[in-house]
């Protein structure tokens, strides 16, 4: 009888692991505009530390795949908004991966600022995964200044679900993608860890920093919401980075688009 019940002990440790991988998932970087031209960047340190920089931002899209079910993070600009705005939608974009946008299940949004959110109002199916802070001030009764509004419309009005976060979110139950908060850009800024089991885990910034020399400096830009908040949340950021020895993909920085593959192709 004994040696039964070990043998059961023994089958269920070795067949676990199966288990609780889940499906596969599956990570695309669209591309949702660039910079005309290569801007100042002095602002984004409020300790002067990037005087005379000058870069060229990019903003990115993703989509996350899991199984058969799908997540957007951020949207980028409108095509035709503004100088820097994509030429081709986000929705062309998915179409030439054969995915339509009412096959989006999640569009989580690393914060309000409009070249994040502003192709959100093409994903209406979408269930809207985003910090309650940020949800609070797109609800306000006037809008600060920077809060893109008008593309929550949809989901502020009723026109679809939403979860507004307080905690990280285990997206699909499984670890395998999770909305980590990340507050200080904004009072709800969340940044996203995508683990991927041939690439290894991936950190998708959000504007929790903006650029590599940011990055390494802990640079804190004069338009964040609360400088103790950027830096806790950066200091937490780079912890997880360096236990889970992810990539981190810093989402305005033009140099670590290459960290991923190129569209269509995805990182697995």
């Amino acid at each position: 009888m004994r040696k039964t019940v070990w043998l059961l002990v023994i089958t269920v440790l070795v067949t676990w692991p199966a288990f609780a991988q889940g499906p596969d998932v599956t990570l695309t970087r669209i591309d949702c505009g660039t910079d005309a031209q290569p801007r100042d960047v002095a602002r984004f340190s409020d300790v002067f530390a990037h005087r005379n920089l000058k870069l060229q931002f990019t903003f990115s899209c993703y989509l996350i795949k899991h199984g058969n079910e799908y997540m957007v993070w951020d949207t980028g600009f409108m095509p035709g908004s503004n100088p820097n705005a994509p030429k081709t939608s986000l929705v062309d974009y998915l179409a030439q991966l054969k995915v339509t946008t009412d096959q989006i299940k999640y569009v989580g949004i690393s914060h309000y600022h409009g070249d994040h959110t502003g192709q959100l109002p093409a994903l209406p199916m979408a269930t809207l995964l985003i910090g309650q802070g940020d949800w609070d001030a797109v609800n306000a009764p006037k809008p600060a200044q920077g809060v893109n509004a008008a593309a929550f419309a949809h989901w502020t009005t009723g026109g679809s679900n939403y979860e507004a976060l307080s905690l990280d979110k285990d997206v699909f139950g499984d670890g395998s993608v999770i909305i980590l908060r990340t507050p200080g850009h904004t009072p709800g800024h969340s940044s996203l860890l995508v683990r991927l089991k041939e690439t290894g885990p991936v950190l998708l910034s959000g504007d929790i920093v903006h650029f590599r020399e940011n990055y390494e400096t802990n640079g804190v830009p004069t338009v964040n919401t609360d400088r103790a908040q950027t830096l806790a949340s950066l200091d937490r950021f780079k912890k997880i980075a360096e236990a889970l020895k992810a990539t981190v993909v810093i989402q305005h920085d033009m140099r670590d688009i290459g960290k991923l593959p190129a569209f269509p192709a995805s990182a697995k």
